[in-house]
């Protein structure tokens, strides 16, 4: 195994599906922030190793490691200089004054051990190479589904207080219909984003290949261009119906214009019509918006002649993949470390680990009745969900074999105990 290796296990799992999906190794090498030529070789490598997805139920972190890293040393495409942020630089030099001799002494005083100058500005010609003006997208048919929540909001009245709640306004628009969908809700909290999505594809009627979010908390925990980092559960959900996601570009409206353009036709389709009603609960504000988005949907566009409907039925609708015959269970993530009582906490509650892990770091998937815990992609432990009554539950098995066996004394067996000595044993220890 070598000793750096760029792309963790899950990172290569997702590599391995998107590629199977069809997604280009420069897409994938922009998700998942590495170049085009190491997203090439770690899809050489599997090649040669006879690795292709959907991957056998056998095929563990560590089997996957050792059947595409079993030899040690170095990884083609890993520069092992630090490198500066080439799109910082690239807006630098327009500034007066600046040019990359500058750039190059400033970045030398914070990386004494970086390149040389030749380097440097090859490495940064190249980059600015790739720099590509703004191009006119051609969006496929069931290809790409572009999300986002709307910055306008619509109020909740509390009939009982009066009180107005505002909550948010999720959007989602396939590429190549312009198909809009929309819903009321109240926060964009990751059960709330993830719901929508579930709420959606049911709307569609069937999934497409790729998902266009924004850089959302709920959806990319680490914005970046280079390394934007999906959030879990998001994941899993992604997986479970079996759709990539590929963030936009932070501060990159561009990359995401069908649904910004779909946002803004949102807000004064919907808000303006829907200005002069008071909503009283959630469900009665989302059944008007229901009504307001499929006017909108069939009206007819006056540059294409057609509508969004027809669109829909014609292009999208025969392209998207079936919707998944289990449904989907909303789950958390969260990285926990194994406390020395092996046992890790959840909102309160502690449960219990094989002792063998003391100290580990697992992942914890939290359901409303479940928690489980997995180390290195294998499930260790699983918990019934507790919301009251004890606060530890501890499982025999995970405990060491001196602490079971003093778990195991018990009142009645200490009277057994002294039974088996004699009455006058027996009589001392229930005094």
């Amino acid at each position: 195994m070598p000793a750096k290796r760029e792309l963790t296990m899950r990172q290569l799992r997702q590599m391995l599906r998107l590629h199977h999906e069809g997604v280009s190794a420069r897409e994938l090498g922009r998700q998942l922030g590495v170049a085009r030529s190491t997203v090439q070789d770690n899809l050489d490598r599997a090649r040669k190793a006879g690795v292709v997805w959907p991957l056998a139920a056998d095929q563990t972190d560590d089997v996957l490691e050792q059947r595409l890293f079993s030899k040690a040393g170095y990884i083609p495409g890993v520069r092992r200089r630090p490198e500066p942020d080439w799109a910082a630089l690239v807006r630098d030099l327009k500034r007066p004054g600046v040019n990359l001799s500058v750039l190059w002494e400033e970045y030398c005083a914070a990386n004494p051990d970086g390149y040389g100058y030749s380097r440097f500005c090859d490495l940064f010609r190249e980059f600015e190479r790739r720099l590509s003006p703004v191009m006119r997208q051609h969006h496929v048919a069931g290809d790409k589904l572009f999300v986002d929540y709307s910055g306008k909001k619509i109020g909740i009245t509390d009939p009982v207080t009066g009180a107005v709640r505002l909550a948010e306004i999720f959007v989602g628009v396939l590429g190549a219909s312009n198909y809009t969908y929309a819903e009321a809700t109240f926060t964009q909290s990751l059960p709330d984003w993830i719901g929508a999505h579930v709420r959606m594809f049911g709307f569609l009627g069937g999934v497409p290949r790729l998902l266009v979010p924004d850089n959302l908390k709920s959806g990319v925990q680490k914005a970046s261009f280079y390394d934007p980092e999906i959030n879990r559960s998001y994941g899993a959900m992604a997986a479970h119906y079996e759709v990539g996601i590929l963030p936009a570009r932070p501060k990159k409206p561009r990359d995401k214009a069908a649904v910004e353009a779909g946002v803004r036709f949102a807000q004064t389709y919907i808000l303006g019509r829907l200005r002069h009603q008071t909503f009283f609960s959630l469900a009665e504000c989302n059944a008007a918006i229901r009504e307001v988005m499929e006017r909108m949907n069939r009206k007819v566009m006056r540059r294409i002649g057609m509508s969004r409907q027809d669109l829909f039925d014609s292009l999208d609708r025969p392209a998207l993949k079936p919707l998944p015959e289990a449904e989907w269970h909303y789950a958390e993530w969260r990285l926990a470390r194994v406390g020395v009582d092996y046992h890790v906490e959840v909102e309160g509650f502690y449960y219990s680990l094989p002792h063998a892990l003391i100290r580990a770091e697992v992942d914890l998937r939290i359901t409303e009745r479940t928690i489980e815990a997995f180390h290195r992609g294998q499930r260790v432990a699983a918990h019934q969900r507790r919301y009251g009554g004890r606060r530890h539950g501890t499982e025999p098995d995970h405990m060491p074999s001196a602490h079971r066996r003093y778990a195991e004394w018990s009142p009645e067996r200490l009277q057994r105990w002294g039974q088996a000595i004699g009455p006058n044993t027996e009589g001392l220890i229930l005094a």
